[in-house]
Order: structure tokens, then C-alpha cells, then sequence
């Protein structure tokens, strides 16, 4: 007679399915799934035929809740901050970017493998990527170069986007739109990108979007409202018809009530589920090895108090339960010095990879949790190059009857007033 038990395990592994998920589709604990997983209890033949019958479907995560309103791409995807965003009011994802193998990995494990991951964007021609209604892009920005107009034209050399963005990353968004138009597009940064190179970045930017024919706003958004994280990120939304977005109407949490480093950090009191190996077996205690070594401990100490001396800022950053995170860095996995976790009687600690997902937002109420398939120090450089989740969900949301009416506005159809 088959075994129940052991046919739950192959079927969930075939179904693409975390336990996690397994127990948010059943309504079971994860305790109770993970007792199916070990044998230590069966699981009722529904439950065995459902999960046989997500197995022979297409392999997409239970995770991935895409609709079928819109469809986006997703360049320098990361791990998919952006797209859980605009997968949340209904967009789908038909093209996704990422050179990084490791980022790669931690977005296939939670979004499948429905499309291919393409790597190199540089590489990639603009006609085999698919049609889409939205293009998504957090990209790095690099120094631009200004030469005059009048003196390309006299050489016989070719201005505009073609030129001036030659040779950066931005060219290879800027491409993709001037090819396919999309209907919108977001475009995610860091805070310092309006002043990049003495403002020039920002600038050609700017032109470079306006001369594809987009009407745009940008807005610089701090994530605190949302985390108990200080992160302050830009974001540009744009469209090919003004049908009068305004990002300035978006309302943001305060941040002075927004939720405290509390809500994200392990209880250690035997209320949640262990997970190894970021938490111990027994009673959920965070794994010592997160705790920092005693010379590294010295070492911060003394590298702030010489830098306090000169009047310097630099230095570790301590923080209790109650606090407000410094922006988690990609550099995090080095000593984990801006955001260092206080424990009663001890050295203090970093934060676990778990964490960290919780303090970006990908793990939040209502989501499976967040697969974590790599070493701690991707993990660390991968939430540290993020998005957080919370925020982007906000800009999709405000952004999204202006993406459906895109369609009506292009065919004139009527004038839209909102």
C-alpha cells in the first residue's frame, strides 16, 4: 500500500510548493505540514489529490498571484521586489532580466519558472522581448556624458538617447521603450540619483524620457512608514497619454508611527517556528553565530569612537526593539555595522536573513513566506540591493487605473478626467 506521507513529499516538491504554501492553501498550521513532511501524521487524500493535481499543471509558485489586467517586465529584476508589487493589483509578468546567478536563483525559487530568466541585458535585442503594457526597471546609474548637439551634427554622429546614454544602463531601458511604448513604465533608484554627477544623470534622464514621448513624475519616497527601516528611494512613473497622474496625491504613512524593529525581529520566546539555521530548535533563539565575535565587537567600538573624535558621524549603528533601522546596505554581510540588534547581556548580533526579509517587506501579512536559497551573505547583498515591498505596492496601487486607462486615452476613445 502507498504511503501516504512519502507521496505528500514528492507531490509537494513536484507541485513547486514551499511548506509554507502547502499550509496557506490547506489551512493547516505549518506545524501540522511539516508533521506530513516527517511522517510523524497523514494527510487526508484530498489534500494528496489537489496537490497531484497542481503537480501536472504548469510549474508556477503558489506565490506568484499575477493577473491578467496588464502585463509588465521586469529589468534588473534582483529578487523581485518590483514585481510582487505590481503582481498585487493585477499585472503579469511575461519578460524578466538579471545578470546576478544568485539573484537569479532566489527569484526563480519564489516566482517559478514560467518564462526564462535572461541574464545580460546588454545583450539582449530589444525585438525578443515580448510585448507589454508596463516596464518595470530598478537600474544602477552610471555618469552620463554631455557633448553638444551642434557639434555631433556636424560630425555626423547621432544625439538624443542614442548618444548621450550610450555606454550605460539606462540606454538599454531607454531602447526597450523607444521600441515596444510601453503604456507606463517605474523606474526605481537611489535617493542621490537627482544629483549624480553633478545633476547630469538626473537630467538626461529626464530628456531622454521626454523626447521617447512620456509624461512623468518622480517622487522620493522613505520606506519608514511602511518598515521600521530609514530608507529614502526615487521612484519615476511615467506615461505614454498625461491622463493626470499625480504622484504627490499618493498618501504615505507617517513615519513617526510607523511599525518599530519589534515586529520584525525573532521573539525568541518559543512563539514562532524554529527555522534553521537562522533559529535554534529549541525555544526559537536566534543562532549564535549571528551574535558578533568579541574582537569584531572591539573593532567597531574603536573604529567609531576615533571617527566621534574627529567629529566625524561614521560608525556602528545599535538598535533595541523599539528602534528605527539605518538603511540595510548590500555591504551588510561584511560586519553588519549599521544596523546591529541589542541583546541583554551579550555582544550584540546581526540581523538574520529572515529578518531582513521581514524588515524589506517581503515577508508581510498575507504573503507565503519568502524563500531564502542562498548563503547568508547573498541573502544579506541581495535584501541590501532591494526594493521594499511595502512601498512599491503603495506606487502600483496609485498607479494603476492610470495603466488600465492607457488603452481607452491611446485609441481616443474619450478624454479622461480624474
Amino acid at each position: 500500500m502507498e504511503r501516504i506521507a512519502n507521496k505528500f513529499s514528492e507531490l509537494r516538491e513536484s507541485a513547486g510548493l514551499s511548506i509554507e504554501e502547502v499550509a496557506e492553501i490547506t489551512g493547516y498550521t505549518t506545524r501540522t505540514v511539516r508533521r506530513w513532511e516527517s511522517e510523524q501524521s497523514h494527510p487526508k487524500p484530498p489534500i494528496i489529490d489537489k496537490l497531484r493535481q497542481m503537480a501536472q499543471e504548469p510549474v508556477t509558485p503558489y506565490r506568484s498571484r499575477g493577473g491578467d489586467q496588464f502585463t509588465f517586465i521586469d529589468l534588473f529584476a534582483g529578487i523581485g521586489g518590483l514585481r510582487m508589487g505590481f503582481e498585487s493589483i493585477g499585472g503579469k509578468c511575461v519578460f524578466t532580466s538579471e545578470w546576478n546567478k544568485f539573484s537569479r536563483q532566489t527569484y526563480v525559487a519564489n516566482f517559478g519558472s514560467d518564462h526564462p530568466i535572461e541574464g545580460d541585458i546588454t545583450k539582449i535585442d530589444e525585438a525578443d522581448i515580448p510585448e507589454h503594457d508596463v516596464l518595470l526597471a530598478g537600474f544602477p546609474c552610471q555618469p552620463f556624458s554631455i557633448a553638444g548637439v551642434s557639434k555631433k551634427n556636424s560630425l555626423g554622429r547621432a544625439h538624443g538617447f542614442a548618444d548621450e546614454t550610450q555606454g550605460t544602463l539606462f540606454f538599454d531601458v531607454a531602447r526597450i521603450i523607444s521600441f515596444h511604448k510601453p503604456k507606463a513604465f517605474l523606474l526605481e533608484n537611489v535617493k542621490n540619483l537627482k544629483s549624480h554627477d553633478k545633476g547630469r544623470t538626473y537630467k538626461i534622464i529626464c530628456e531622454t524620457l521626454e523626447d521617447l514621448g512620456y509624461t512623468f513624475e518622480s517622487r522620493i519616497i522613505d520606506a519608514k512608514g511602511f518598515v521600521p527601516q530609514h530608507r529614502e528611494r526615487i521612484f519615476i512613473a511615467g506615461f505614454r497619454v498625461d491622463t493626470g497622474f499625480d504622484f504627490n496625491t499618493l498618501e504615505i504613512p507617517a513615519s513617526d508611527s510607523g511599525p518599530r524593529l519589534e515586529s520584525i525581529l525573532h521573539p525568541e520566546d518559543g512563539t514562532e517556528e524554529p527555522e534553521v539555521p537562522y533559529t535554534m530548535t529549541e525555544g526559537g533563539l536566534v543562532n549564535p553565530k549571528y551574535t558578533l565575535s568579541p574582537k569584531l565587537w572591539q573593532y567597531l567600538k574603536d573604529y567609531a569612537a576615533k571617527h566621534k573624535a574627529k567629529g566625524n558621524g561614521f560608525g556602528y549603528g545599535l538598535f533595541g526593539p523599539d528602534g528605527v533601522a539605518r538603511t540595510l546596505s548590500a555591504r551588510y554581510y561584511k560586519d553588519g555595522s549599521e544596523v546591529l540588534i541589542k541583546q541583554p547581556e551579550n555582544r550584540p548580533r546581526r540581523l538574520t536573513p529572515r529578518e531582513c526579509a521581514r524588515l524589506m517587506g517581503f515577508d508581510h501579512s498575507g504573503r507565503p513566506q519568502f524563500e531564502i536559497p542562498v548563503s547568508d551573505t547573498q541573502a544579506y547583498k541581495q535584501f541590501g540591493n532591494a526594493v521594499v515591498v511595502p512601498v512599491v505596492e503603495a506606487v502600483a496601487k496609485h498607479m494603476h487605473s492610470h495603466i488600465l486607462q492607457q488603452e481607452i486615452a491611446l485609441k481616443g476613445q474619450l478624454r479622461l478626467e480624474i
